[in-house]
């Protein structure tokens, strides 16, 4: 049977979503590094040879979700669009509502820091702008609590077409919401940072979020989340 075209396939999703039939799923292949943990994971299908401005004019003024009734703007991803690394957190806050780019707050500081000064310490050329960087949902939820599970699942399709178009060597979850979605694993940060996991073909290394980092009390997890950070560097660079 010859390769379905894009606009064909988008015809029959627009058709099973007027049956009320959200989400198609395929079972995930393939390997990831060496011990690494595994899981067979679920996740939605995407349309293949899409481009990130072609999923951002489908997203559109989105109202998919009740996310979308409290938003500023829509913040879809930033970053190299043919990136190697893509890091993915969980949803804007204020500072991104406000701004329509991800990461750009306290946070986002931070997260900038841990990638260059990181790459810088040991020897890879590499800025922000030659990764790309996105989160589970694109809308502020109400102050900034953890995206629901409907919320995820409508949003996920397109964070899931985000980096199929990438089509990235890894992943970098920041943060448990973030590592649900990319792994299916219900377990806590603390018990999933620093090993590999699997979002379809791709190795995910999970670590946590900069937010959590910037309380003063969790000194040793910024030492841990250098570690992932630097684990992760070497993984896709060397």
């Amino acid at each position: 049977m010859p390769p379905m075209d894009a606009d064909r396939l988008r015809g029959y999703l627009e058709f099973y979503q007027d049956l009320g039939i959200k989400t198609l799923y395929r079972r995930a292949a393939g390997g990831a590094p060496s011990g690494s943990a595994c899981p067979t994971n679920d996740q939605p299908e995407a349309v293949m040879g899409e481009t990130l401005p072609q999923i951002l004019a489908d997203i559109g003024d989105c109202r998919r979700c009740r996310l979308h009734e409290g938003r500023n703007k829509l913040v879809f991803g930033v970053g190299n669009p043919h990136a190697p690394l893509v890091f993915v957190g969980e949803g804007p806050g204020a500072d991104e509502d406000a701004q329509g780019i991800p990461f750009v707050g306290r946070a986002g500081q931070l997260l900038t820091q841990m990638i260059e000064n990181t790459a810088k310490r040991e020897g890879i050329a590499l800025t922000r702008e030659d990764v790309y960087i996105c989160n589970v949902v694109k809308c502020r939820p109400p102050e900034n609590r953890t995206p629901e599970s409907d919320e995820m699942e409508i949003c996920g399709q397109f964070m899931a077409r985000q980096i199929a178009a990438i089509r990235p060597k890894a992943l970098c979850a920041l943060g448990g919401t973030a590592a649900r979605a990319l792994t299916g694993h219900k377990e806590g940060v603390t018990k999933m940072r620093g090993r590999w996991f699997q979002w379809r073909e791709v190795p995910v290394m999970v670590t946590y979020h900069p937010s959590y980092l910037l309380r003063p009390y969790n000194q040793e997890a910024k030492r841990e989340a250098w570690e992932d950070l630097k684990k992760v560097l070497h993984f896709v660079y060397d």
